[in-house]
């Protein structure tokens, strides 16, 4: 999603200085030499945003884009430092709960505001070459209090490079919609090792996949959490329809040897229904069966 992000900022016209920052060497070296390709729902271009694996070399930025997965986004957020200067806007881009929290601890409160994404389906096909799906929503907020005129230009930025934008007063809603449709797909396609279409298209799998969803509506709901839509089910189907052929980033990790999410995707429902005195089996069951791919697999 990274490399989304740095190439149509980089191919959008508006005068922006745009660095991919990648500890992925063979990554950086081929954006340097051929350009960077993305492909997919947003057409077929070759970018040229500047690309580096050492943030000293890019100096202070007014928006750093963290788009780490969680797993390594405290390291992230701490090679971040040489970017952030008194009006940087840090914006952390992760699945999941507790990140953007997390990011605020290393680079400061102020700093910190809040992005997620959805609908897009991205993977990496080779080095300096990438794919999405979809090009759904990005939503942007500031993690406390309504929208400040810092996230409205913010949204501009990213409206300029084609990305469909809402900017939210309330995080909690932002945070949840999103994690309320990962929770449906992202365990259950890891563990099937299938797209989301064949999960939506297999009445086990769906039944599974809106079983997760729901659990983590009624969580929500328990908390207090404002959403937009009052469907858990039918909002999963809408979300992950137009994506039939992706697979989530949690499936595709596991596919690659690499530790997944999901103790802050489907993870983070079980504690929190024990709190609002609800239970969470089917999300449970989901992340036991994850941990046991993992180490049949040794993902370390």
């Amino acid at each position: 999603m990274g490399s989304i992000y740095a190439g149509l900022f980089s191919t959008a016209g508006a005068g922006h200085e745009v660095w991919a920052i990648d500890s992925w060497q063979e990554h950086v070296d081929a954006i340097r030499r051929n350009g960077l390709r993305v492909e997919g729902a947003s057409g077929d271009r070759i970018a040229r945003p500047n690309a580096t694996t050492d943030p000293a070399e890019v100096g202070v930025a007014d928006l750093v884009v963290i788009a780490t997965k969680s797993t390594h986004v405290d390291e992230a957020a701490r090679s971040a430092l040489p970017l952030v200067g008194p009006g940087t806007v840090v914006l952390p881009i992760q699945n999941g709960l507790g990140s953007a929290d997390r990011v605020a601890a290393i680079l400061g409160e102020d700093a910190v505001a809040i992005g997620v994404v959805s609908g897009f389906g991205a993977s990496v096909v080779a080095p300096g070459h990438v794919h999405h799906h979809g090009l759904e929503l990005v939503r942007l907020g500031e993690r406390h209090g309504p929208v400040t005129p810092r996230i409205d230009r913010v949204a501009e930025i990213w409206r300029e490079a084609g990305f469909n934008v809402q900017t939210y007063d309330d995080v909690d809603q932002l945070v949840w919609e999103k994690l309320i449709c990962n929770v449906a797909f992202s365990g259950v396609c890891t563990v099937l090792d299938a797209t989301i279409g064949e999960v939506i298209d297999d009445p086990s799998a769906w039944a599974v996949a809106s079983g997760c969803a729901a659990e983590a509506f009624a969580v929500a709901r328990a908390l207090g959490i404002t959403l937009g839509f009052t469907d858990p089910v039918a909002r999963a189907w809408e979300f992950g329809s137009p994506l039939a052929g992706a697979r989530p980033s949690m499936a595709l990790d596991l596919r690659a040897g690499r530790r997944s999410e999901v103790d802050v995707i489907n993870g983070a429902i079980p504690p929190l229904a024990r709190e609002v005195d609800l239970a969470a089996p089917v999300n449970e069951t989901v992340v036991r069966l994850v941990k046991a791919k993992e180490a049949a697999l040794r993902v370390v």
